[in-house]
C-alpha cells in the first residue's frame, strides 16, 4: 500500500474524529474563547509551518485553511490587503485543514510545492481559480495539476514529494492541532493566539487592529 493511500486512510479516521467531536466542542467554543483568550503557541505554529511576512513582526495571524473552502478563497486577498497596509508588522502563518471531499490531495500538493519554494504562488493560483476545480463542495485534484505547468515546477519531484511521509505528516499535524484548538470549520483565524469570535471580516480587522495598537503604540 502506498504512502498516499495510508495517508488517505489516516485522514479519514481523523476527519471522523472531527465529526465526533463537533457536538462536544461546539458547546464549549465560546467558553473556551473567554477563558483562554490566547491559545497555546505551540499549537499555532510548528517548525514546518509556512509563513508570509517578516519574522520579527509582532502581530501574527494564524489561518487554518481548506483550499476547497469558498470562504477561504474570499478571505485570502482580504488578509493580504490588511498585511499590505502594515507590511512590516504582520506575519501570516498558514496551516492546512482539508475538510471538503478531495481537498486533502490538494493540501498535499500545496505542501509538496513548498519543497520547491512555490507554495505561495501555487496557493494564490489555486484559490483564485477555485471555481474551476472545486465544484459542489468536491475538489478534483486532476483539474489542478494542469494549472501548474507554467510555474516551472519539477513535476517528477512534485509527485515524489506528494507521496512522501514528511508531507503527509505535516497535514496530519496541522489537522491534529486544529482539533486541539477547537477549530471545526475554515477559515479558522487566531491573531497573536486570540481566536476570531465572532467570525467575519470586520471582526478580523478589528482583532488585528487591536493587536497592532497593543504591540506598536
Amino acid at each position: 500500500m502506498t504512502n498516499i493511500k495510508l495517508f488517505v486512510i489516516a485522514l479519514t479516521i481523523l476527519v471522523l474524529g472531527f465529526a465526533g467531536a463537533v457536538l462536544w466542542n461546539s458547546s464549549r467554543v465560546e467558553q473556551q474563547a473567554g477563558n483562554l483568550p490566547r491559545a497555546d503557541r505551540t499549537l499555532l505554529e510548528r517548525m514546518h509551518s509556512p509563513s508570509l511576512g517578516p519574522r520579527e513582526a509582532k502581530v501574527v495571524v494564524t489561518e487554518f485553511i481548506d483550499p476547497a473552502c469558498e470562504t477561504c478563497a474570499a478571505f485570502y486577498p482580504l488578509v493580504k490587503g490588511l498585511m499590505a497596509r502594515h507590511p512590516d508588522q504582520i506575519r501570516l502563518i498558514v496551516r492546512f485543514l482539508p475538510l471538503h471531499s478531495g481537498s486533502d490531495q490538494v493540501a498535499v500538493m500545496l505542501e509538496a510545492t513548498r519543497r520547491q519554494n512555490k507554495l505561495w504562488q501555487v496557493l494564490e493560483l489555486v484559490l483564485a481559480n477555485q471555481k474551476e476545480w472545486a465544484i459542489n463542495h468536491h475538489a478534483d485534484p486532476a483539474i489542478v495539476f494542469p494549472m501548474l505547468v507554467h510555474l516551472g515546477l519539477d513535476q517528477a519531484k512534485l509527485k515524489e514529494d506528494m507521496n512522501s511521509n514528511s508531507v503527509a505528516d505535516v497535514i496530519m499535524q496541522d489537522m491534529a492541532d486544529a482539533r486541539r484548538l477547537g477549530v471545526e470549520k475554515t477559515p479558522g483565524y487566531f491573531v497573536n493566539g486570540r481566536p476570531l469570535e465572532p467570525f467575519g471580516y470586520k471582526p478580523l480587522e478589528a482583532l488585528i487592529e487591536s493587536e497592532l495598537k497593543a504591540n506598536y503604540p
